[in-house]
């Protein structure tokens, strides 16, 4: 029987979720959701216990999450390559940051997301399932389920006929 490495390189249907050492890693760093998930290296993350997913989610070539607190990233979202989502925040007062003083705020994605290529996820920030984050937007607020949004700062452009 063929391995499914042996299959891809042959041009066959193969299972390409099938790598056991990178799963048993990302199993071992991941909150919740390692088992499905797919992270095309290079990956970076503060923690990586503060990220939590839903099924088969999908980061491209180079994302940085910084999980100070909880990213919570539903079933089936897909993060194009370098994606960056924020949950660490430094004080407004400069006497706090010399201080080395942060905070943090979640960021939670719903399910069937898809987030272009370059956009970053600020703080607090909740998008709703089945949205459509531009490539290159900066998400700065909560973006409702059921939209495309893109820009700088993002905003809504127009609701996904499903």
């Amino acid at each position: 029987m063929a391995t499914e490495r042996e299959k891809m390189l042959a041009g066959e249907l193969y299972d390409a979720l099938d790598e056991p050492g990178r799963r048993a890693l990302l199993e071992e760093l991941l909150g919740r959701g390692g088992d499905t998930a797919w992270i095309e290296p290079p990956f970076f993350c503060d923690y990586g216990s503060n990220i939590e997913l839903g099924e088969r989610v999908f980061f491209n070539f180079n994302c940085v999450v910084l999980d100070v607190c909880l990213v919570e990233i539903g079933s089936f979202t897909l993060f194009g390559p370098a994606v960056q989502i924020y949950t660490a925040t430094h004080p407004m007062s400069a006497a706090e940051r010399r201080r080395g003083l942060e905070s943090g705020r979640p960021v939670i994605i719903g399910s069937d997301v898809w987030v272009g290529g370059g956009a970053i996820i600020l703080p607090g920030v909740t998008i709703g399932d089945r949205a459509v984050i531009g490539a290159g937007s900066v998400v700065t607020k909560d973006i409702p389920a059921g939209v495309f949004a893109a820009g700088s700062p993002c905003q809504v452009l127009r609701t996904i006929d499903e």
